[in-house]
């Protein structure tokens, strides 16, 4: 175990300085899609770096960056081959610092993703590994086990991975012969770590003092909830293991108690810092173990995704809110607020689907969320794949809209994906040879894939590949774009885009205390709320127009009636 010299270490506190992240809009950018400078398809460093202007423009606090590590994309970016470099295709070192500055010049911070259940099958650790007998040091820094049946040819259990297929891959040994298995809980090239292992904890330790040190704010913790896991001799049957959200933390890979170690380690590097650096668990995890990933001795941040797994209904937006603002007062943490990502169909899709798609085949955890770290909620996944006659494009829209206003009204953090302030659907028609997400390739008719999500952001509707790029992008872009690209937005004060620069710019100006008070509405549909210093957030979330309170208009999702009345799928905030 590390531990942080006295000199280094800081106290962790709430102050002004400390606590930015409690109230910050953070806007994910997945690079690869985002902006291309060097015409290779792909986006770069220098492209995020050239867009700043347009980030500080949109008014938010925060950058979170997806994986920019050197990978062979067999899942996105989350198969890291070093994690303290980056991908030569995106930009280098240099770049990356660059726009590090960049974005700090423009007040804006911050947060990488870090990767700590799996690395890639290309990591110099793994292929020492494979060159290293059964037994060696070399392994032990990952999860290998001797087969099942004669001459070690079935897999040590019958586990399934997230994308489906085994969880364990045979690998041959340096001799040539048949060998050993290897644990991978998501894709054959993304092996699991084995954290009881404490060259991996340290080396990991090592690694967010490296990007600490060049300026980043903060971390998201891919599969915050997978890494410590507990692996009798005798592996029991996939059939006898508990629910992934189980309420005891008795499963043997997801949200083991011994985690909260791992973080509590992580911490004390974090608070080597002022000031000390944030961290958001992504753990899919039952809702009663989500506040110690969120507390102040471990990443003191953790994403909730009830609003993002809700349908467009009062009473279950209602329900999330109360419920997560009641665990975050408990737990001195801030809630966190999500609709989008890059790993689940745009909610502007989801919201706009005329009839419900045939149930799903992909499972879900017992609470109704996705399962344990794929983020796929099995009745949106297939909305990707959905027929455009299901789709009111529309609809969708205004409800989306609608939705993200009610949300920049919430205390607590705001996460918003790349292109949802475009009002971007899901770019769901790309042909098989072009897709590019495993999960779309082990279960081929189950599984559509994530890749509709991370189409390239268009910024303009004259050049080719819609500014993206000057070549095809890694991703078919939709014809559809032409009319929401970023350019041609900006002179409409009525589109999606001004809209979010408006309630994020008024965000800023309207935070106060993490408060809300319920405002009882005849009508069921209509859910309204009030902040400290009297403004209100009121959602119509019916099919009819609803009776709005006297006071004044400071901004609406979509147009009033002037009748004094808020239409279906719009949400103003007001002073009453």
């Amino acid at each position: 175990m590390t531990v942080p010299s006295p000199s280094r270490t800081k106290t962790f506190e709430l102050s002004s300085a400390h606590d930015w992240w409690r109230q910050a809009s953070v806007y994910q950018i997945y690079p690869r899609s985002f902006y291309d400078t060097n015409g290779d398809g792909l986006g770069d460093l220098p492209g995020i770096t050239a867009k700043v202007p347009y980030l500080k423009n949109l008014g938010i606090d925060a950058v979170w960056l997806s994986p920019f590590y050197p990978s062979a994309l067999a899942d996105g970016g989350y198969d890291v081959d070093d994690y303290r470099n980056v991908d030569p295709r995106l930009g280098t070192l240099a770049d990356f610092d660059a726009m590090t500055a960049a974005l700090h010049d423009a007040g804006i911070k911050l947060i990488v993703d870090i990767v700590p259940n799996h690395s890639s099958d290309r990591h110099e650790w793994f292929r020492e590994a494979l060159a290293s007998p059964a037994g060696s040091p070399a392994r032990d820094r990952y999860i290998f086990r001797d087969g099942l049946g004669q001459d070690g040819n079935e897999p040590p259990s019958d586990w399934q991975s997230i994308f489906g297929g085994s969880a364990w891959e045979r690998i041959t040994e340096p001799d040539g012969t048949p060998g050993q298995w290897y644990l991978h809980l998501f894709a054959k090239e993304q092996p699991d770590f084995n954290w009881d292992n404490e060259e991996v904890r340290k080396d990991f330790l090592t690694t967010l003092r490296f990007w600490a040190d060049r300026g980043v704010d903060g971390f998201r913790v891919d599969v915050a909830h997978g890494l410590t896991k507990h692996l009798p001799e005798t592996l029991p049957p996939e059939i006898e293991m508990p629910g992934m959200a189980s309420e005891h933390g008795q499963h043997l890979f997801w949200d083991r108690d011994e985690v909260h170690d791992i973080y509590a380690q992580w911490r004390q590097v974090f608070n080597e810092y002022d000031p000390p650096r944030m961290a958001v668990a992504e753990a899919w995890v039952h809702p009663s173990r989500r506040a110690r990933y969120a507390s102040s001795e471990g990443l003191g941040q953790a994403f909730n995704f009830d609003l993002l797994t809700a349908d467009f209904n009062a009473a279950e937006f209602r329900s999330s809110i109360t419920k997560n603002l009641a665990e975050s007062n408990a737990t001195g943490a801030s809630s966190t607020w999500v609709f989008s990502n890059h790993d689940v169909v745009r909610h502007s899709t989801r919201y706009g689907l005329l009839q419900e798609p045939e149930s799903s085949q992909i499972p879900v955890a017992e609470t109704g969320a996705p399962m344990a770290g794929g983020a796929r909620d099995g009745k949106a996944w297939l909305l990707a794949g959905a027929p455009e006659h299901q789709l009111d494009r529309d609809l969708g829209l205004a409800r989306a809209k609608a939705a993200t206003l009610l949300m920049l009204a919430l205390p607590g953090s705001a996460y918003l994906y790349q292109g949802e302030e475009l009002g971007l659907h899901e770019a769901a028609e790309i042909p098989d040879a072009q897709r590019q997400d495993p999960a779309f390739f082990r279960n081929p008719g189950v599984d559509i894939g994530r890749d509709g999500c991370r189409v390239p952001l268009p910024w303009n509707a004259e050049d080719s590949a819609f500014g993206f790029s000057t070549t095809d992008p890694h991703l078919p872009q939709p014809q559809w774009f032409t009319k929401v690209a970023a350019e041609s937005q900006e002179a409409d004060q009525q589109s999606t885009l001004n809209l979010y620069r408006k309630a994020l710019s008024r965000r800023r100006m309207l935070q106060g205390p993490e408060e809300l008070r319920w405002i009882e509405e005849e009508n069921p549909q209509v859910l309204h709320f009030a902040r400290p210093g009297g403004w209100h957030s009121i959602t119509n979330f019916g099919d009819t127009p609803a009776p709005l309170p006297l006071g004044l208009a400071l901004l609406s999702s979509g147009p009033l009636a002037g009748d004094g009345t808020l239409p279906p799928a719009t949400t103003v905030w007001m002073t009453c």
